[in-house]
């Protein structure tokens, strides 16, 4: 059985302690309600004893098996943004229940396969998706605890089910009789884009330093009470069913801060995100990539007398962001600090990048301790200055491994020259001067001509074209090339269709031989709701555009 450095705190119990240093400060807001540290200690206690009522908890402890298993019982949490998401992640937390998320945009057969796949024992559901949460329900026999949360579709109560503030009232509001672990599991669902959703198993003392941005030094409950100095009020656009949304999140909760959820949590409405930006006094905002942008970008040139002034620091993780569209926030919110955050489900955070007006770029990082790039064949760690391309890998405080998937686990944590690495799939150079370069997920990547072809790289070069609104890249067969490169764009209003000036601006940013051989222009580009591209639908797209 696999060895793991020690835990060290978990989050529930780092939660509880800044907690008790300022009970009555703002913790939550949404919407009406305004959650001081206090409620949420409360809530999600009781929520936690709800669920413990249930015979809901930990069977085997993390020490009795392997990276892949689990001893837990899973919680789906299947919601839109809201205080209910936080708690209900918080809340299994401290009935040493496995939290994992659910994409709200999934249809029965994508939904049964998730719950399946995880052995969801538990479901705290929105009232607007009961009903295909029914229409699989007769299939997950292991599904028994539902929880049941109102919205605007006035969706009756499942059978059996609950409500979810019933479920807390209740309840006690004493520390659940389990305790809290570090060991316990943090489940986060891969998107699915371009292939089925697998489960990464985070001991959720890892996920606090890696995924949600705690201290790397602390090694205390005390140590982690003093670096939360409570200064951040955070707004997280993307939905918390994705992994950057909810990590930003706890991570200002790990800083005794304060988390704002959009008001209209079902879509990215500009007037929304700012105006809330500019009511709350917002200093912290998370976007993912061009797909938040260029909507947010739009916002600002429609109404761009808020006073915004509050705001320090713009993150996009999750997705690339264009350099340009960097530019133009900057242009508009000249004092923000602009950042661009790259991680992944398997390894957390990883590298950032601060852009200024006269400094900005697409996919290339400052090296950061505990990045390396691995070899081809995974069997070495490549020096600065290398010339073969190689994989973006991360050591340190890893993810377990894959939930029920000895096999994938082992390729994607490999042990090089006795240390574990996580090989999330990203193919990447690191320069002389420790910049690294980033080519692309190899997942997406098209092999044309004898060549490989990384789609991110020729979307940021289309992308570049001031006409273009979005665009995503994929590969159809093609009788010459085995492959071909496709763009499928869609333009910015009042804009024709002018292939000639995009292959120029592209041909200005990537070789030729990477250029799209066909554009498809399209009225809309289908993305998940937290803004990555769907992959099988550009391929699809490419394919049936003849």
């Amino acid at each position: 059985m696999e060895q793991f450095p020690p835990a060290i705190i978990g989050i529930a119990e780092i939660h509880e302690a800044i907690a008790a240093t300022r009970p009555d400060q703002e913790c939550l807001i949404f919407r009406d309600k305004r959650l001081t540290w206090g409620d949420v200690t409360t809530r999600t206690r009781q929520l936690a004893n709800y669920f413990a009522s249930q015979g809901l908890g930990c069977h085997r402890e993390r020490s009795e098996i392997d990276g892949w298993e689990s001893g837990q019982d899973h919680l789906a949490i299947y919601l839109h943004n809201g205080n209910e998401y936080l708690e209900s992640m918080l809340g299994a937390w401290k009935a040493r229940i496995a939290p994992f998320n659910v994409n709200y945009r999934y249809v029965a057969e994508e939904l049964e396969y998730l719950l399946r796949d995880s052995n969801a024992a538990a479901c705290v559901v929105h009232s607007r998706f009961a009903p295909l949460l029914a229409e699989v329900r007769s299939k997950l026999p292991n599904l028994r605890v539902i929880v049941q949360v109102p919205d605007s579709s006035d969706n009756p109560l499942l059978d059996g089910a609950v409500w979810y503030e019933e479920a807390i009232a209740q309840s006690s509001t004493d520390k659940p009789e389990a305790g809290y672990s570090g060991d316990d599991l943090y489940i986060l669902y891969t998107g699915g884009t371009t292939g089925m959703p697998k489960g990464v198993l985070w001991r959720n003392a890892d996920a606090v330093v890696e995924c949600f941005g705690g201290s790397k030094e602390a090694r205390t409950i005390d140590q982690f009470v003093a670096e939360a100095v409570g200064t951040l009020r955070t707004l997280p656009s993307p939905p918390f069913m994705h992994g950057a949304g909810h990590w930003t999140a706890l991570r200002t909760w790990l800083s005794g801060g304060t988390v704002i959820v959009q008001s209209q949590p079902d879509r990215l409405d500009p007037d929304d995100i700012w105006g809330l930006i500019e009511q709350e006094r917002a200093n912290f905002l998370l976007i993912v990539g061009d797909a938040f942008a260029r909507p947010l970008l739009d916002g600002l040139a429609a109404n761009n007398s808020r006073d915004l002034t509050s705001l320090l620091t713009i993150l996009s993780g999750g997705a690339p962001l264009s350099a340009h569209l960097k530019v133009e926030f900057l242009q508009y919110l000249p004092w923000v600090m602009m950042v661009d955050g790259l991680g992944s489900s398997e390894a957390g955070g990883q590298l950032s990048q601060v852009a200024a007006v006269d400094n900005a770029s697409t996919g290339t990082f400052p090296w950061a301790p505990q990045n390396h790039i691995l070899s081809e064949d995974l069997t070495r760690v490549l020096e600065a200055g290398h010339e073969e391309l190689g994989w973006l890998a991360k050591s340190g405080r890893l993810a377990l491994g894959y939930l029920n998937d000895e096999a994938k686990t082992k390729k994607t944590y490999p042990v090089v020259a006795g240390i574990r690495y996580v090989v999330p799939g990203d193919r990447a150079r690191l320069t002389a001067d420790m910049i690294i370069e980033l080519h692309g997920r190899d997942s997406v990547t098209i092999n044309s001509g004898g060549e490989k072809i990384f789609a991110e790289e020729v979307e940021a070069a289309v992308k570049a074209h001031p006409s273009v609104y979005d665009c995503v890249v994929a590969g159809r067969p093609s009788d010459r090339w085995g492959n071909e490169v496709v763009a499928i764009v869609r333009l910015k209003d009042g804009f024709t269709p002018d292939e000639k000036a995009l292959l120029a601006e592209a041909e200005n940013h990537v070789a030729r031989y990477k250029l799209p051989k066909k554009f498809v222009f399209v009225p809309t580009i289908v993305r998940s709701p937290a803004g990555k591209a769907d992959y099988r639908w550009a391929k699809q797209t490419a394919i049936d555009a003849g």
